[in-house]
């Protein structure tokens, strides 16, 4: 199934250009074309034009004294038109200007043509084929974009001061933009005027020019050349010194705490998913670099997070296989949990895990593992706080903040005297349980609340799962948070979607949460053996010294603010994973860790702007939710145009022969530009639904289409196969009807 969806109408000049069905605009397209391939077809070529300037220079003359206003009318209404449709033989006119009006008149008459009708064809480009262009480009016009909203309009200045660079080329390329008009017309006038006085002046001196070509002698040109590599590096120069300015300024106050020597290239604070990937890019580039790690090695991912949370859920699901064992045909006796067995499990998994993150693995590699706590206390200088009370300071060229974050626990009522789990501390209480408990509540409904919620349930307890939002998985589309609630409802969890909780209360060995529906105003009492907070984690920002520095927190994401290559205020400070936000992810952690570290060492020769383009995210519920790139809800909020296909796991063999007694859910929807195969985007949903998005991501990294999956051979039956059925649905929904109408007609005929 495909579908095209609109985002919000445009208003304006904009809306116009969208009204146009695209019939008209291939209409006019083609009129156009067929427009300047008969000028192309009767315009002289240059050496005849130049000889007809030249025999009718002495009429031109006498034709300007007797009616100048008329001629230089009618010579300002041709260069614009010309001008406008980028066609040949502008250079050539404007020689003419000169020969015929002079300097003067002659500049100011192709100085406002030229910029006119620029700015006509920019619109043209604009109005007419953005929006087939934008489709077409893709990814080419995004980065111009990024370019220009760095350096504006000095980027569309050096080429302007180029004459090398073709005219109409830079017209349509801008038209592609969000440029003001007023912008584009104002540097078009400044950035040609150099060339036009060049013309100008040659235009004057009729006489000894063969060519147009004559003009650009091999001084001029490269006098205009020099000056347009001059403007083109002005932005990136500017930068630089702004940027020199700046962290002078910054600075200033520690100037003279500043060492004379370094103990090491690389200090990096925090052993988790990113200081690990850090210090391990660091040593590999065979730099010095120290890592402290306060608590253990391996941070929240190993010991409270991923791989504790992975291991349950992987029990959990066999208890549910064992549970619906009947549905495919085997019999077994009564489901009994061994709680403690599971949670040596765990156990296990986390130890047979723990050697990757190991100091001794570490230190082999090279690196120097501090175990403390880290204090900076200027931006050259960090003490470490051992075990045994004793300070080591550290003096480093560079510093990688990677502190990770720790769970959000919510300001209600009789929250601490009833007692609570987090995502850090649920291990620890759960291992002194001998039994599961028996009623657990579980707030928040987000990927860690929904992970955690399924797997007791599935484990035999009675779960309760409270979102004060109007649904779960709030940063996924709709159609994933329903089919998501559905999946849960079914393994018993009770999902009370829209309510908020009001307190806990404690009478006896009874534990109670209230919860109040704010539509109706309905208040519920839910009794509990466990209660797991799981409304959100916060990035670790105090206790290692940014309050001392004076490095400020952005309070909507509490992160600490960083350039596109992880620096904080401070240019020799970096930052990655959650601490740098705005993806709670290891593998984001990791992403983020090889750029701070790589523009650490070698920043002050080459930096690199971390991408997130192309970063997957798994929710590793029953069935998993994957996604990469945009969804719909982020497509719309974008104002994108796109295309939705979508492919249901019901008509996917390898799906069916899994399923038990009940149809299997999930889909595979991916969207794409209008018209074309190019990924904007992918959800899945499926029991292997994070394998199965690697697919997509490699698509998309690589710039491969929906079409590139389709003549892939996938193995059968698999879930894999899912991809290559959805991006044939695309191709179905694409396919050239008048063609096939033809191939018909061609095989009755055929047949006779």
């Amino acid at each position: 199934m495909t579908d095209v969806r609109t985002p919000t109408p445009l208003h304006g000049a904009r809306a116009w250009a969208r009204r146009w069905t695209p019939g008209w605009r291939v209409a006019a397209v083609l009129a156009l074309t067929l427009g300047l391939a008969l000028w192309w077809a009767r315009v002289p070529d240059e050496a005849s034009g130049l000889a007809v300037l030249k025999a009718q220079h002495a009429y031109l003359l006498a034709l300007d004294q007797e009616s100048p206003w008329q001629l230089r009318a009618s010579f300002f209404a041709f260069y614009l038109l010309l001008a406008t449709l980028a066609l040949p033989g502008i250079a050539l006119l404007t020689l003419a200007a000169g020969a015929v009006f002079g300097l003067g008149w002659g500049v100011l008459l192709v100085s406002f043509a030229s910029s006119l009708g620029a700015t006509l064809s920019f619109w043209l480009a604009r109005y007419l084929l953005g929006d087939m262009l934008r489709a077409r480009m893709g990814p080419r016009v995004l980065a111009m974009r990024a370019r220009l909203e760095r350096e504006g309009a000095l980027y569309l200045l050096s080429l302007r001061l180029i004459p090398v660079v073709p005219f109409g080329a830079i017209n349509l390329l801008m038209g592609l933009t969000d440029m003001r008009s007023r912008t584009f017309y104002a540097v078009s006038q400044v950035g040609m005027l150099a060339s036009t006085l060049v013309y100008v002046s040659a235009g004057q001196q009729l006489g000894t020019i063969h060519s147009a070509s004559d003009v650009l002698q091999p001084s001029v040109l490269g006098a205009l050349l020099a000056l347009g590599l001059l403007v083109a590096l002005m932005p990136a120069v500017a930068t630089r010194l702004l940027e020199r300015q700046r962290r002078a300024k910054l600075l200033a106050p520690w100037r003279r705490q500043r060492p004379g020597h370094f103990d090491t290239n690389l200090v990096v604070i925090g052993a988790g998913a990113g200081g690990l990937v850090s210090a391990y890019i660091a040593a590999a580039a065979q730099a010095k670099v120290t890592l402290v790690e306060a608590s253990l090695l391996g941070g929240d991912c190993l010991h409270y997070g991923c791989v504790p949370s992975k291991a349950l859920i992987q029990s959990a699901k066999v208890a549910h296989q064992v549970r619906m064992a009947a549905q495919f045909g085997v019999q077994q006796g009564d489901l009994v949990l061994d709680f403690p067995a599971l949670m040596a499990r765990i156990a296990r998994v986390i130890a047979s895990i723990a050697p990757h993150d190991s100091a001794e693995r570490y230190t082999a590699l090279g690196v120097d593992v501090l175990q403390g706590h880290a204090q900076i206390i200027n931006p050259w200088t960090v003490d470490v706080t051992r075990p045994d009370r004793s300070v080591q300071r550290i003096h480093t060229r560079s510093i990688v903040i990677a502190a990770g974050a720790q769970p959000v626990v919510p300001d209600l009522p009789g929250l601490h005297e009833v007692g609570f789990a987090t995502s850090d501390t649920l291990w620890a209480q759960l291992a002194q349980c001998s039994a599961l408990p028996r009623r657990i509540v579980v707030l928040g409904g987000g990927p860690i609340g929904c992970e955690l919620g399924q797997a007791f349930a599935r484990l035999g307890a009675a779960v309760t799962l409270i979102e004060a939002g109007p649904r779960l998985l709030a940063r996924e589309d709709d159609d994933v948070s329903a089919l998501v609630q559905t999946a849960l409802q079914c393994d018993g969890v009770q999902v009370l979607c829209a309510h908020s909780a009001l307190r806990c209360d404690v009478t006896g060995t009874e534990k109670t949460i209230t919860v109040r529906k704010p539509s109706t105003g309905d208040e519920h009492v839910l009794a509990f053996d466990l209660l797991v907070c799981a409304v959100g984690r916060r990035a670790r920002m105090t206790g290692y010294g940014l309050e001392a520095l004076g490095i400020a927190i952005d309070d909507q994401r509490n992160t600490v603010p960083t350039n596109a290559y992880l620096q904080t205020v401070f240019p020799n400070i970096y930052a990655a994973g959650d601490v740098a936000g705005p993806y709670q992810l290891t593998h984001a952690a990791a992403h983020q860790a090889w750029y701070a570290t790589v523009n650490a060492l070698f920043g002050d020769f080459k930096r690199f702007a971390a991408d997130y383009r192309h970063l997957p995210a798994t929710t590793f519920v029953a069935p998993e939710v994957a996604r990469v790139g945009l969804n719909e809800q982020e497509a719309r909020a974008q104002g994108l145009r796109y295309e939705v296909t979508r492919f249901d796991l019901a008509d996917l063999d390898r799906s069916l022969t899994d399923a038990g007694s009940t149809p299997p859910a999930g889909f595979v929807k991916v969207l794409t530009a209008p018209g074309k195969d190019r990924i904007l985007g992918a959800t899945i949903v499926a029991p292997q639904a994070g394998d199965m998005l690697a697919e997509y991501v490699l698509a998309m990294r690589h710039g491969l289409g929906l079409k590139a999956i389709l003549g892939t051979v996938h193995a059968y039956p698999t879930f894999a196969e899912a991809n290559k059925y959805a991006a044939g649905a695309w191709q179905r929904a694409h396919a050239p009807q008048r063609l096939l109408a033809w191939a018909r007609a061609f095989h009755a005929w055929r047949r006779g």
